[in-house]
This record gives C-alpha cells, sequence and structure tokens, in this order.
C-alpha cells in the first residue's frame, strides 16, 4: 500500500516550504507547526483546501497568503465536499487529457469545529463516497478563531468562553468526541494519530495518508498558547506529555486494523513510564480551577478516563 519513502532531517530541512513564514499565527501555535510538517510530505504537485478557521485567517488576510501551491478558502462546514470536488474534477481533466500530471494530491485542511461539528456531514459523505484525499484535522480543542467556545474536541473540565468554569460548573462537562474512532468505522483505508513532537511520526504519516488509494485522515494535536492558556514557549512540551499520559496516544489504523506507533509502543511496553495526567493538566491555565479543593475530584475522573480509553486501545491493537 505504501511506497518505502525514506527521509533525514537534513531532507526535509532542505525541502521547500509549502507553508511559508511569515503568517499572522500566534507565538507559539502548534497548528502552524503542523501546516508545515505535513506539506513536507508531499509527493509532488498539490492543491490545498482550507475550512475558515485560524489557520485560513493567519494565512491568507489580503493581499498576502502563506500558501507557496495552489489552495482554495472554502465555508467553514464543507472543506471534504470542497475536497471531493477538486478530486472529481482532477479526475475529468486527465480523462480529456487537460492535465499532463500523473498525479495531483489534495489535502483538506480544518480545525476541531470544522471538523467536529459544523463540517462531519460533509467529511463523512465524502469519505462514503470514496474520494481520494487526505484531510488533515489540526485539533486546538475550541473554536479559537471566534473566541474560545467549546466544540465536540473540547475535553472534559476545560474551561472555555462558553463552557467557563464557575462556583458550580467545573468547566466543560460533556467529554471529547473520538472523532479518530468515528473515521475508522467509516472503513476509511487509512486513520491516524500525531503529534508535533514526534515530527517524524507525523511527517510519515502525512505521506502515508497521502499515498493511500482512498480517503485518509490524520488527527493532529495542535495546543493553543491563547485558547489554552498555556506559555507559548511550552507548545510542543505539552504535545508530547499529552502523549506520555496517554491524553493523545500515537496511532494508526489500516484497513481498520490499529496499531500502536512507536512513542506510544513503547509506553504500552513500559507501563512505568507512563504519566499521570495531573502533569499535563497543570501546564493549562484553562484547567487551573480543576486544582482547587471543590474540583479536584474532575482531576481522578480524567485520569479513570484517560486510563479506560488507553486500555481499550491496547485491546485494539492487540497488546492486552
Amino acid at each position: 500500500m505504501f511506497s518505502e519513502w525514506k527521509f533525514t532531517a537534513k531532507d526535509i530541512a532542505e525541502k521547500a516550504d509549502l507553508f511559508m513564514s511569515g503568517h499572522r499565527a500566534c507565538a507559539g501555535c502548534a497548528a502552524a507547526t503542523v501546516m508545515r510538517l505535513v506539506l513536507k510530505a508531499v509527493r509532488g504537485p498539490i492543491i490545498a483546501t482550507s475550512a475558515t478557521g485560524c489557520m485560513e485567517v493567519v494565512s491568507s488576510i489580503y493581499p498576502y497568503t502563506s500558501w507557496a501551491t495552489p489552495w482554495i478558502h472554502t465555508a467553514f462546514e464543507n472543506v471534504a465536499a470542497n475536497a471531493s470536488g477538486i478530486e472529481a474534477a482532477l479526475k475529468i481533466l486527465k480523462k480529456k487529457g487537460r492535465i499532463k500530471q500523473q498525479r495531483i494530491d489534495v489535502i483538506a485542511f480544518a480545525g476541531d469545529g470544522g471538523t467536529y461539528d459544523i463540517g462531519i456531514q460533509a467529511l463523512s459523505g465524502a469519505v462514503e463516497r470514496g474520494h481520494d484525499f487526505l484531510y488533515v484535522l489540526y485539533d486546538n480543542e475550541a473554536y479559537m478563531n471566534t473566541g474560545i467556545q467549546r466544540s465536540g474536541g473540547t475535553p472534559h473540565g476545560a474551561s472555555t468562553t462558553t463552557s467557563p468554569a464557575g462556583t458550580v460548573i467545573p468547566g466543560k462537562v460533556q467529554y471529547k468526541k473520538p472523532i479518530a474512532d468515528i473515521m475508522v468505522a467509516h472503513d476509511m483505508p487509512y486513520v491516524a494519530t500525531a503529534s508535533p513532537h514526534y515530527w517524524r511520526d507525523l511527517i510519515t504519516k502525512a505521506r502515508k495518508g497521502i499515498e493511500v488509494d482512498g480517503p485518509a485522515f490524520l488527527h493532529t494535536f495542535a495546543p493553543c498558547p491563547r485558547g489554552w492558556r498555556s506559555d507559548p514557549s511550552k507548545s510542543i512540551e505539552i504535545s508530547r506529555i499529552a502523549v506520555e499520559t496517554c491524553i493523545f496516544p500515537l496511532w494508526e489504523a489500516i484497513n481498520g486494523e490499529y496499531q500502536l506507533s512507536a512513542p506510544s509502543k513503547v509506553i504500552a511496553l513500559r507501563p512505568e513510564r507512563k504519566k499521570p495526567v495531573r502533569e499535563y493538566l497543570k501546564m493549562q491555565g484553562r484547567f487551573r480551577h480543576l486544582f482547587t479543593p471543590k474540583f479536584e475530584k474532575i482531576i481522578d475522573e480524567i485520569q479513570q478516563l484517560t486510563d479506560k480509553r488507553w486500555q481499550r486501545l491496547l485491546k485494539k491493537c492487540g497488546i492486552v
């Protein structure tokens, strides 16, 4: 299914950026890092499309652009439908002999708001129809572009402007939707999770998603200092600790068969390396209220849920 594509740090450093510097992203924005890394994985000409959101806004303020490749902005809810149309149009143009390139890849980018919530219908439909494109979710766990409102990707206990922590309600009371598992349930040929700290793993998975014949889904972790109330210099460290606590384990599902990626496999084989979720939560102001006597029990709930989901993932991977 996949080529034996290999790369080194030097190869990646020397490869031209298709998502260039000069964008207007906030200091420490991990989503911008994700965009740059994903586009390092391309194998040839691509057409990118983005839903309305943080990365669309910061990269395309007229008359400037950070995109060194053909790029289309579309509405908040329909980037997957847009990618479907691009892919279908390319097929027709090739059939008519109007495009000479053997392969032009299509990549769709959207945040959690445009994926978990507003765009899930278009995404589900595009995948059901079998369009050949890579969908990249940069998950900063809220509607950051419009004021830090909670989304289906916002975790339990997080304080946002629409799930504020008060004297009674401890932030968001609902739990984060398992979006990657939902996409596996669509019988997609390739689904994976990735973290910008493990950049080599992320680039490799992006390339696999590009190469696969059919729809692919890459769920990337993207800390947001503004919305998470975290130190902008700690975004990549947070993306590492999220993996080490199993808040965001790394795995891939090839034709529905789950397998752990190397960083999470190490934790599975050496459980003593698994860190408590408290270490992850304490780095973010959006969870500050949980470290009070009134709400500290929520930390235990988050730990129990994380452990439960981790054990479930290990079973899917055939480890326990």
